[in-house]
Protein backbone atom coordinates (compact mmCIF):
# COMPACT_ATOMS: atom_id res chain seq x y z
CA UNK A 1 0.00 0.00 0.00
CA UNK A 2 1.63 3.44 -0.76
CA UNK A 3 1.89 5.95 1.43
CA UNK A 4 -1.48 7.80 -0.65
CA UNK A 5 -3.22 5.29 -0.54
CA UNK A 6 -2.46 4.70 3.49
CA UNK A 7 -3.34 8.52 3.77
CA UNK A 8 -6.08 8.47 2.32
CA UNK A 9 -7.94 5.39 4.38
CA UNK A 10 -6.84 7.63 7.23
CA UNK A 11 -8.75 10.37 6.67
CA UNK A 12 -11.55 8.26 5.76
CA UNK A 13 -11.37 6.33 8.75
CA UNK A 14 -11.18 9.87 10.61
CA UNK A 15 -14.39 11.29 9.16
CA UNK A 16 -16.23 8.07 9.87
CA UNK A 17 -15.23 8.21 13.30
CA UNK A 18 -16.23 12.08 13.43
CA UNK A 19 -19.58 10.76 11.80
CA UNK A 20 -20.84 8.43 14.05
CA UNK A 21 -19.24 10.64 17.19
CA UNK A 22 -21.81 13.08 15.65
CA UNK A 23 -24.61 10.59 15.39
CA UNK A 24 -24.10 9.52 18.91
CA UNK A 25 -23.98 12.74 20.35
CA UNK A 26 -27.49 13.41 18.77
CA UNK A 27 -28.89 10.63 19.50
CA UNK A 28 -31.80 9.78 22.07
CA UNK A 29 -31.75 8.04 25.49
CA UNK A 30 -34.78 6.77 25.20
CA UNK A 31 -35.58 3.28 23.73
CA UNK A 32 -37.37 3.86 20.96
CA UNK A 33 -36.04 3.54 17.78
CA UNK A 34 -33.82 6.26 16.66
CA UNK A 35 -35.17 7.26 13.03
CA UNK A 36 -33.15 6.84 10.24
CA UNK A 37 -33.03 7.38 6.74
CA UNK A 38 -34.03 4.29 4.91
CA UNK A 39 -35.04 2.78 1.96
CA UNK A 40 -37.95 0.80 0.50
CA UNK A 41 -38.28 -0.13 -2.75
CA UNK A 42 -35.94 2.15 -4.45
CA UNK A 43 -32.83 2.93 -2.73
CA UNK A 44 -32.10 6.17 -1.44
CA UNK A 45 -28.95 8.10 0.05
CA UNK A 46 -28.92 8.81 3.56
CA UNK A 47 -28.47 12.10 4.62
CA UNK A 48 -25.56 10.93 6.94
CA UNK A 49 -23.62 7.82 5.70
CA UNK A 50 -19.93 6.00 6.01
CA UNK A 51 -18.79 5.34 2.58
CA UNK A 52 -15.75 3.44 3.32
CA UNK A 53 -15.13 1.32 6.59
CA UNK A 54 -12.12 -0.27 6.12
CA UNK A 55 -11.73 -0.59 9.92
CA UNK A 56 -12.00 -3.94 10.90
CA UNK A 57 -14.84 -4.86 13.59
CA UNK A 58 -14.51 -4.45 17.48
CA UNK A 59 -14.77 -7.93 18.78
CA UNK A 60 -18.04 -8.14 21.27
CA UNK A 61 -19.43 -5.09 18.88
CA UNK A 62 -23.05 -5.76 17.42
CA UNK A 63 -21.10 -5.39 13.99
CA UNK A 64 -19.19 -8.53 14.71
CA UNK A 65 -22.29 -10.84 16.03
CA UNK A 66 -23.60 -9.56 11.91
CA UNK A 67 -19.50 -10.54 10.58
CA UNK A 68 -20.00 -14.09 12.86
CA UNK A 69 -22.08 -15.61 10.44
CA UNK A 70 -23.58 -16.16 6.71
CA UNK A 71 -27.17 -15.12 6.58
CA UNK A 72 -29.71 -16.14 3.99
CA UNK A 73 -33.07 -14.10 4.12
CA UNK A 74 -36.03 -16.91 5.43
CA UNK A 75 -39.24 -14.80 6.19
CA UNK A 76 -40.59 -11.34 5.97
CA UNK A 77 -43.47 -10.01 7.60
CA UNK A 78 -45.61 -6.78 7.71
CA UNK A 79 -46.16 -4.58 10.24
CA UNK A 80 -48.90 -6.46 11.97
CA UNK A 81 -46.86 -9.70 11.88
CA UNK A 82 -48.35 -11.41 9.10
CA UNK A 83 -46.05 -13.40 7.16
CA UNK A 84 -44.97 -12.16 3.46
CA UNK A 85 -44.26 -14.17 0.91
CA UNK A 86 -40.41 -13.49 -0.80
CA UNK A 87 -41.31 -12.67 -3.80
CA UNK A 88 -43.89 -9.87 -2.52
CA UNK A 89 -42.92 -6.61 -4.76
CA UNK A 90 -41.55 -5.08 -0.97
CA UNK A 91 -39.69 -7.29 0.10
CA UNK A 92 -38.06 -9.17 -3.00
CA UNK A 93 -35.56 -6.31 -3.56
CA UNK A 94 -34.16 -7.85 0.30
CA UNK A 95 -34.33 -10.92 -0.70
CA UNK A 96 -30.77 -13.39 -0.63
CA UNK A 97 -27.31 -14.15 0.89
CA UNK A 98 -25.41 -11.63 2.50
CA UNK A 99 -21.74 -12.34 3.63
CA UNK A 100 -20.40 -9.56 6.10
CA UNK A 101 -16.84 -9.48 6.35
CA UNK A 102 -14.53 -8.57 9.60
CA UNK A 103 -12.90 -6.14 7.21
CA UNK A 104 -16.12 -3.96 6.05
CA UNK A 105 -16.82 -4.91 2.96
CA UNK A 106 -19.80 -7.33 2.50
CA UNK A 107 -21.53 -8.94 -0.96
CA UNK A 108 -24.39 -10.13 -0.91
CA UNK A 109 -26.41 -12.82 -3.97
CA UNK A 110 -29.77 -13.79 -4.57
CA UNK A 111 -30.68 -17.10 -3.88
CA UNK A 112 -30.17 -18.84 -7.22
CA UNK A 113 -26.09 -17.41 -6.21
CA UNK A 114 -26.34 -14.39 -9.21
CA UNK A 115 -24.12 -11.29 -7.90
CA UNK A 116 -26.98 -8.82 -6.16
CA UNK A 117 -24.59 -6.46 -4.90
CA UNK A 118 -21.37 -5.66 -3.05
CA UNK A 119 -19.44 -2.96 -0.91
CA UNK A 120 -19.22 -1.58 2.35
CA UNK A 121 -21.13 -2.08 5.52
CA UNK A 122 -21.04 -0.66 9.22
CA UNK A 123 -23.37 -1.18 11.86
CA UNK A 124 -23.61 1.83 14.65
CA UNK A 125 -22.10 1.35 17.85
CA UNK A 126 -25.63 0.58 19.69
CA UNK A 127 -26.53 -1.81 17.76
CA UNK A 128 -29.73 -0.08 16.09
CA UNK A 129 -28.83 0.36 12.34
CA UNK A 130 -27.08 -1.22 9.78
CA UNK A 131 -25.67 0.63 6.68
CA UNK A 132 -24.44 -0.23 3.14
CA UNK A 133 -22.87 1.73 0.62
CA UNK A 134 -23.32 -0.46 -2.45
CA UNK A 135 -20.48 0.00 -5.17
CA UNK A 136 -20.22 -1.03 -8.67
CA UNK A 137 -16.84 -3.42 -9.49
CA UNK A 138 -14.76 0.03 -10.41
CA UNK A 139 -15.03 0.93 -6.43
CA UNK A 140 -17.85 4.05 -7.29
CA UNK A 141 -20.97 4.35 -4.76
CA UNK A 142 -24.10 3.22 -6.41
CA UNK A 143 -26.37 4.10 -3.09
CA UNK A 144 -26.40 3.74 0.83
CA UNK A 145 -28.87 1.90 2.72
CA UNK A 146 -29.78 2.72 6.05
CA UNK A 147 -32.14 0.47 7.84
CA UNK A 148 -33.30 -0.12 11.26
CA UNK A 149 -32.08 -2.97 13.12
CA UNK A 150 -35.18 -5.40 14.79
CA UNK A 151 -33.01 -8.28 15.96
CA UNK A 152 -29.65 -9.21 15.76
CA UNK A 153 -28.20 -11.85 17.86
CA UNK A 154 -26.87 -15.53 17.31
CA UNK A 155 -29.67 -16.69 15.57
CA UNK A 156 -31.67 -14.10 14.02
CA UNK A 157 -30.53 -10.96 12.11
CA UNK A 158 -33.83 -8.98 11.52
CA UNK A 159 -33.95 -5.34 10.13
CA UNK A 160 -37.31 -2.89 9.01
CA UNK A 161 -37.62 -1.44 5.43
CA UNK A 162 -39.99 1.55 4.77
CA UNK A 163 -41.79 1.38 1.13
CA UNK A 164 -42.29 5.28 1.91
CA UNK A 165 -39.63 6.72 4.16
CA UNK A 166 -42.22 9.20 5.72
CA UNK A 167 -44.47 6.87 6.28
CA UNK A 168 -43.93 4.50 9.48
CA UNK A 169 -46.71 2.67 10.07
CA UNK A 170 -46.26 0.65 6.72
CA UNK A 171 -43.21 -1.50 7.10
CA UNK A 172 -41.70 -4.82 6.52
CA UNK A 173 -39.25 -6.77 8.57
CA UNK A 174 -36.94 -8.80 6.19
CA UNK A 175 -35.91 -11.93 8.80
CA UNK A 176 -32.30 -13.90 7.89
CA UNK A 177 -30.90 -16.85 9.85
CA UNK A 178 -27.75 -17.80 9.80
CA UNK A 179 -26.30 -20.05 6.89
CA UNK A 180 -23.82 -22.56 6.04
CA UNK A 181 -24.37 -21.44 2.36
CA UNK A 182 -20.70 -21.42 1.06
CA UNK A 183 -20.23 -17.71 -0.63
CA UNK A 184 -20.53 -18.14 -4.18
CA UNK A 185 -17.48 -16.17 -6.58
CA UNK A 186 -18.26 -13.11 -8.18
Amino acid sequence: MTGKEMTKKIATLAMALAAVGLLGACSSNSSEPIPTTTSGAAPTSASVAVTSTSAAVTPGSPAAMLAATPWETTSATDAHGAAVPLTDDNVTNYVGFAYFKADGTFTMFNLDDTPKMHGDWSVSPDGRTRTIVAKNDAGQEQFTRVVDIVTLNDKDFTYRVYPTADDKTVYFDIIHTPTTHPEPTR
